[in-house]
């Protein structure tokens, strides 16, 4: 019995580092492209575009991990099954329950490991990439925007570029709402330059060729139009003068620093649902992997299919599944249609519920 264990997990092991390594490189040649479309493009320096690089590679193993424990047990069990091997188990009067608990402990510890991963690893890593980001804005501002979309980064003023080529600007917009019925404040010009001013941590950008409103000095609630050659104006990245000042997004915190931010924002009567959200997302999505096994394990004995192509599509088509119901189950947390702890447990009670009622039948018989 101990001889088939050991041989269960080690037909496990190959195929789970394989997918594992083959997903997560397949995902970050993706991230590789926006990097280096930052170092040829923007200009941003090999150092911060590294550190964003490691940064962002933590979160990948949220996904890549469960993904390839799915197709590692139905690529290992599903040639052990298409081999008849199986059979000759089960005809030597071998319960299969007792080979399959060892891979649903290798589940159990994976889903342990992912929950701390989550909760201390990615948060942190979340955090750092939002510092780095900011760090990479002051130094090079043109990297940190996007053009033709409106831009809320910086303190009081809202920004819409319709062209960006390397520190050049073209058809630029200004808006800097002056509160709730009072008339926004517009400035537009042809054409715009960004100076970047890393000692100050500020940015300074110059206008040409454009028109501005500003105060009149007699009634400061009305504009009058002025038309200017050259503008300059000094620009704050919201709440980036100091990177290590920057307020975590509930994505940056821990389980515990969530909790804490629940007990505050409780007694300040405001809706806490999101972070109740993002605390059960961080350990329901760990304990995918134990999910995945526990409905792999039959599927892949069931199916009997030994061809790579076909075990791959069903693993792809049982985690988009997942992942829509996954996406189903927040949008219902978020918008208090379902209680968080209920609602972003949905998915794995339907695959763990099909996993074990398949296991039970496979291994009744």
């Amino acid at each position: 019995m101990k001889i088939l264990r050991n041989y269960f997990l080690k037909e496990l092991i190959g195929p789970l580092f394989l997918s594992l390594t083959v997903l997560t490189f397949v995902m970050v040649l993706g991230n590789l492209v926006k990097i280096a479309e930052l170092v040829i493009n923007k200009g941003v320096d090999i150092y911060s575009v590294s550190k964003l690089f490691i940064f962002m590679m933590p979160a990948l193993l949220t996904y890549t991990l469960p993904i390839a424990v799915l197709i590692a047990i139905l690529l290992s069990l599903g040639r052990l099954s298409g081999d008849n091997e199986i059979v000759a188990i089960k005809a030597s009067g071998i319960n299969l329950f007792s080979l399959i608990v060892p891979l649903l402990v290798v589940g159990i510890i994976l889903s342990l490991v992912l929950v701390i991963f989550n909760d201390r690893i990615i948060p942190y890593a979340h955090y750092a990439t939002r510092k780095t980001l900011v760090e990479v804005g002051i130094k090079n501002p043109t990297a940190y925007l996007e053009p033709g979309v409106f831009i809320k980064s910086f303190q009081k003023y809202i920004l819409f570029i319709y062209r960006i080529e390397g520190n050049e600007l073209g058809n630029v917009r200004i808006y800097e709402p002056q509160g709730e019925g009072k008339p926004t404040r517009t400035i537009v010009a042809k054409h715009g330059e960004f100076i970047a001013m890393p000692e100050s941590k500020t940015i300074k950008l110059k206008l040409m060729d454009g028109t501005s409103d500003e105060p009149d000095p007699k009634n400061p609630t009305d504009f009058y139009k002025l038309n200017f050659k050259t503008y300059f104006m000094t620009l704050n990245l919201g709440q980036a003068q100091d990177k290590d000042q920057i307020e975590k997004k509930p994505k940056d915190m821990t389980i515990k620093e969530l909790q804490d931010e629940i007990k505050k924002l409780e007694k300040e009567g405001i809706d806490v649902t999101p972070l109740f959200t993002e605390i059960n997302s961080k350990i329901s999505l760990a304990f995918s992997c134990l999910v995945f096994i526990l409905l792999g394990c039959p599927l892949a004995i069931i199916t009997r299919r030994r061809e790579k192509s076909i075990n791959f599509g069903i693993a792809f088509l049982i985690i988009g599944i997942y992942y829509l119901l996954l996406m189903a189950s927040q949008s219902l947390s978020l918008q208090g249609y379902v209680d968080p702890k209920i609602a972003l447990w949905i998915p794995n009670f339907i695959f763990g519920t099909i996993g074990t009622f398949l296991t039970y039948r496979l291994c009744a018989y």
